[in-house]
């Protein structure tokens, strides 16, 4: 498996010209970036297939969450397939079908270099309150446990969950299943609407594989150096 990199940027913009700028200080910090919603949904694929092709060595996290029945997202799969994401993820909550069926969809769509899927467990902007509120019986850390389960029976290659369950899933399935990390926000930093939220440095002394980190990077005014204190973190706890 080639190797990926431990920190991926979020590019929160629908500015193509920013998202560009994100790429390059990312490629050159041998960093990720991911995109999301806002970018995808206000520019659409083709803005992706421009970054890709203008920055061909920045890895890619297509961060989508596909969530709809099991046909609908196997033929979204296939869609954004073509892209050559390094990642992509769909809503764990949505169940063994709509997962094992994007997985046999990615499987028939992809290239050579392939794409993992990864099952989203809780947002990390979601408490234990909220999760009351919405109607789960479990709190955040036993619904993760749960939906992290079920992402890897059903063929995931791991799963998108808060730093606080890292400990418990590293426990369950071992160092090969994939924990991407978000809610990332470094000392001091703004924590905005996330509440299961910790340090680079807690989350990968825990376990993660990769984090994601948003704002604190993409806002910086110097993007490459911000990206590259957090990614010199994650080499420091991966050595100490």
């Amino acid at each position: 498996m080639t190797s990926l990199p431990k920190l991926y940027c979020a590019i929160d913009t629908t500015d193509i010209n920013h998202a560009k700028a994100i790429a390059a200080a990312m490629q050159r910090a041998e960093a990720g970036i991911k995109i999301g919603l806002e970018f995808f949904n206000a520019l659409g694929p083709q803005a992706v297939s421009e970054i890709r092709h203008d920055y061909p060595e920045v890895s890619l996290f297509l961060d989508l969450k596909f969530h709809d029945i099991p046909n609908t997202v196997a033929g979204a799969v296939r869609a954004v397939a073509r892209l050559e994401p390094d990642y992509i993820n769909i809503h764990a909550s949505g169940g063994s079908e709509m997962m094992s069926a994007a997985k046999a969809a990615l499987n028939e769509a992809q290239g050579d270099n392939p794409i993992r899927v990864l099952g989203v467990t809780v947002l990390t902007s979601l408490d234990d309150d909220a999760l009351t509120g919405i109607g789960y019986k479990n709190n955040a850390a036993d619904s993760v446990k749960n939906l992290a389960q079920l992402s890897a029976d059903s063929g995931m290659d791991g799963v998108v969950c808060s730093a606080k369950e890292i400990e418990i899933l590293r426990e369950i399935h071992g160092q090969d299943f994939v924990l991407m990390v978000p809610g990332i926000r470094p000392a001091g930093a703004d924590h905005g609407d996330q509440k299961r939220v910790v340090t680079p440095e807690d989350a990968f002394g825990r376990g993660a594989t990769h984090i994601v980190v948003g704002r604190p990077i993409n806002r910086a005014e110097n993007p490459y150096d911000a990206a590259m204190r957090d990614r010199l973190k994650a080499q420091d706890c991966l050595t100490t």
